[in-house]
Parts: C-alpha cells; structure tokens; sequence
C-alpha cells in the first residue's frame, strides 16, 4: 500500500455514482423504455401486418398529431379547463371539510358518511343527472370531474392533521398557544405532505371525471374527438387524442410534484434526491 493512503476495509461498498451520473440513469431509463415500448409496437404493426383501422402505428399517430396540431390542442384546451377547475374547486372544497372533520366529532360521522356514499355511486350513472339540471356544457364536467377527485383531498387531509404527535399539541398549548397558531404553526404545515399525497391522486381522478362528462354529453373535449372518431372509424385520431390526453396527465401530474418539491423541500421523500444532487 502507498504512503499516505487510506485503507478500505474489507467488503467496504464502492461509493455511489455522482450526481449527475444518477440522474441521468433515473431519468434516462424511462426514456429509453418507452423508446423501445414505440418501436416494438411500430414493429408489431408492421411485421404482422395489423390493420390500421384496428392499431395504427405509432408513426401514423404521430402524422395524425402533426397534420392537425391545432384541432387536437383546441379541444385539449377544453378538457384542460375541466380538469383544472374541478382539481382547483376539490382543494378549495376538501381541506376546509377535512379541517371541519377533524375538529368535531359530529361531523366526522356526518360527512364522512356522505363522503362514502357520494364516492361508491358510479360516476358514470351521475353524468347523466348534471346534464339534466345544468346542461351540456361546462358546469356538469366541473362537477363530476370535482366528486371524483374531492374524496382523496378530504381523506389525506384527515390523515395529515392527524398524524401530529400529541406531545407537540400539548407542549403548544402548554405555552400558551392558541387553537389557530397550533392549526398554522403545527397542524397544516404537518398535513402538507399529505395533502399534496392527495393532490397527485385528485389530479389523475380530476382528468377521469373530466372526460366522463365529456362521453356523456359535449361537443368538444378529447372524450368528444374519442367518440367522433370512434363513429367514423378513425383509430389514428382516437390514439392520438389518447396520447394528447395522457402527456396531459403526465404533465399535470408532474406539475403538483414540482410545487411539493418547492414547498417541502425539507420533507423525508426528498432528503435523498438533495443528497444526490449536492455530491
């Protein structure tokens, strides 16, 4: 051994790649599986001979995205519009319920039934009711895409403004803390990774609700280009309102995970990815 150096144990682990190393493994990976997932399908259509009408290729989807970019945008300004308000109205509604649920046990019992029997009714069977009382435009689509996703809001809302151990709640109270600078110092900042928990689930089930209204009732949206498509036999566009619809669940998705890694950055789920990004 050299002068100077440090011997390593025996069956010492190799230090873990850089950084940057790691990143581009996480990220990359999935990039190149799906790569892979396109041209294994591109190749299946082609050595198989599938019929378009039955599974276009990937290549002849993505024609059908580029030949008419502004159609398939237009009516995706619409499902995103759905999808936004009724995740926005889920949070604006869910956490003050979830706040109310856990300050009194009346109505813990009383919404937390209606919140069961509201969440076991198909939404399917509902669409019909909203289009009977609001119509066939905005409002119904708001609305079932807000019932779908208000129910995860409301339960990991619950769950978080529980799960702050008793012994920081009487040690605040002890000093003098009001019922609010518990709830705003303690409680809510406690039941943030909760809420976003939820939030990412509110966001998928928003999307569901959104385009359940659409196959219901509507004259635009990407359920409609599914439907219209559907009837005129025109698989490529029904796959690429499919593919448009699905970047925007990944998109939206992504989006809430990016506004949790801003606002707690000090939570547990992400002490690795600093560690990995300061080596």
């Amino acid at each position: 051994m050299v002068e100077g150096e440090v011997e390593r144990p025996a069956g010492a682990m190799a230090r873990p790649a850089p950084g940057w190393q790691q990143r581009l493994v996480v990220r990359g990976g999935p990039a190149l599986v799906f790569v892979g997932l396109l041209v294994l399908w591109e190749a299946a259509v082609v050595v198989f001979r599938v019929p378009r009408v039955i599974l276009p290729a990937p290549s002849v989807v993505l024609g059908q995205i580029v030949s008419n970019p502004g159609f398939l945008l237009s009516q995706a300004s619409t499902t995103l519009l759905e999808v936004l308000l009724g995740f926005a109205l889920s949070l604006v509604i869910g956490i003050p319920l979830a706040v109310l649920i856990v300050s009194s046990r009346f109505l813990e019992n009383t919404f937390y039934l209606l919140l069961a029997v509201m969440n076991s009714v198909p939404k399917v069977a509902l669409a019909p009711l909203f289009i009977i009382w609001v119509g066939t435009g905005l409002p119904p689509k708001v609305a079932i895409a807000l019932m779908i996703a208000i129910f995860p809001i409301v339960i990991d809302t619950v769950i978080g403004l529980r799960s702050v151990p008793p012994e920081m709640l009487d040690l605040a109270r002890s000093m003098g803390a009001s019922y609010r600078k518990v709830f705003w110092k303690i409680r809510f900042p406690a039941a943030l990774p909760s809420i976003f928990g939820g939030a990412k689930v509110a966001m998928s089930l928003a999307i569901v609700g959104a385009i359940v209204g659409e196959f219901v009732g509507a004259d635009r949206g990407l359920a409609y280009v599914i439907l219209t498509s559907q009837g005129s036999f025109n698989t490529p566009r029904m796959f690429a309102a499919l593919a448009v619809l699905s970047v925007m669940g990944v998109v939206l998705f992504y989006a809430v995970d990016f506004m949790e890694r801003r606002m707690l950055p000090w939570h547990v789920s992400h002490r690795g990815e600093a560690v990995g990004q300061s080596e």
